[in-house]
C-alpha cells in the first residue's frame, strides 16, 4: 500500500502539550481537559488542523495545555478572535474554551453576538459559578445568596444568568450541558458539537474546590436529562425555562440554521492594497 494512503491513529496523548496543568488539585478543569483531547482523538483531526482560543481566567488556560494551535487572548475577547480565525481559516477546527466570567460577564456582548451570527465554532463554557482566578468573587451564574465571598458577605441579591437560555433565544445552533465528574460523556457531547454545523455550546459544570467546595457534591446532584433532543426552539426553550440546572448528559437543542460563511474576498498584492489609499 502506497505510504501516503495510510491514515495516521491519532491518541488523546497526542493532543496534549509538555505543560503540566496548575489547576488546583481537585478542579473539575482537569476532567475537561481530558474530554477535549478524547473527543479530537474520537474525530481523529490531526492536530495541526485544530484550534483553540481562550480568553483570561482558569480554564482559559486550556490551549497551553494542549498540542494544537492556540490562542491565550485577553479577558471576554475569546468568541470575535475566534470568530475572525474561522472565517479567514474554515478549514480549520475552531474550538473556545473559558469560563462564565469570561464568557457571561466581560464577554458577555460576545457571547450574544457568536450565537446570533452562528459562525461554525464550538464553545466550551466550564461553569463553577465564581471568580476562581481571582479569588472568589460573584460571578454572573453564581446563586444570589450565596454567601461564600467577602466582597458580597450577604449574597449577591442578583439573579443568576442562564446561559443556555440566553444561547437559544440568542440563535445558537446546538446546546447541551454536561459535568465534569462523567469526562466521558463530555467528550461525547464535544465531538458531537464539533460535528453540528453553526454555533455549539457545551456549559460544563466544573467545580472550583477551592472556593466553592460545597460543589464536590455536583456529582450526587446531577443526573441525566429525561429529554431526547429537539429541533424545535419552543420546545426547548421550555425545558430550559423550568430546568433546575443539574440536568446533564443530553443535548438539548440541535438546530438546523445554516452556519454563517461569508464568501471570501479575492486576495490582493500589497501594492493593490496602497492603491486604494493614494491620494
Amino acid at each position: 500500500m502506497d505510504a501516503c494512503t495510510v491514515r495516521q491513529s491519532f491518541s488523546p496523548k497526542d493532543y496534549k502539550s509538555d505543560v503540566k496543568p496548575i489547576w488546583c488539585p481537585g478542579c473539575g478543569d482537569f476532567s475537561v481537559l481530558a474530554a477535549i483531547t478524547k473527543a479530537l482523538a474520537a474525530l481523529q483531526l490531526p492536530p495541526e488542523d485544530v484550534a483553540v482560543v481562550s480568553g483570561i481566567g482558569c480554564s482559559s488556560r486550556i490551549p497551553a495545555y494542549t498540542r494544537v494551535y492556540g490562542f491565550h487572548g485577553v479577558h471576554g475577547r475569546a468568541l470575535p478572535v475566534a470568530t475572525g480565525l474561522k472565517i479567514a481559516r474554515p478549514e480549520l477546527t475552531v474550538l473556545v474554551t473559558g469560563g462564565d466570567g469570561d464568557g457571561f460577564s466581560i464577554g458577555g456582548n460576545h457571547f450574544l453576538h457568536a450565537c446570533r451570527r452562528n459562525v461554525d465554532l464550538t464553545y466550551v463554557v466550564m461553569d463553577n459559578q465564581v471568580y476562581g482566578m481571582t479569588k472568589g468573587q460573584a460571578s454572573p451564574t453564581t446563586d444570589p445568596d450565596w454567601d461564600g465571598s467577602k466582597l458580597t458577605p450577604e449574597g449577591a441579591g442578583i439573579n443568576p444568568f442562564h446561559p443556555l437560555v440566553v444561547a437559544l433565544a440568542a440563535g445558537a445552533n446546538f446546546i447541551a450541558r454536561a459535568s465534569s465528574s462523567d469526562p466521558n460523556n463530555v467528550a461525547d457531547l464535544i465531538a458531537q458539537a464539533i460535528r453540528h454545523p453553526g454555533f455549539s455550546l457545551v456549559q460544563v459544570l466544573s467545580p472550583c474546590v477551592t472556593f466553592r467546595p460545597e460543589q464536590q457534591q455536583w456529582k450526587r446532584q446531577v443526573r441525566t436529562a429525561a429529554v431526547d433532543v429537539t429541533d424545535d426552539p419552543a420546545r426547548a426553550a421550555r425545558r430550559l425555562m423550568t430546568d433546575d440546572g443539574f440536568n446533564v448528559g443530553k443535548v438539548l437543542y440541535q438546530g438546523a440554521r445554516p452556519p454563517y460563511r461569508p464568501e471570501a474576498a479575492p486576495s490582493a498584492t500589497v501594492a493593490e492594497i496602497e492603491a486604494q489609499f493614494a491620494l
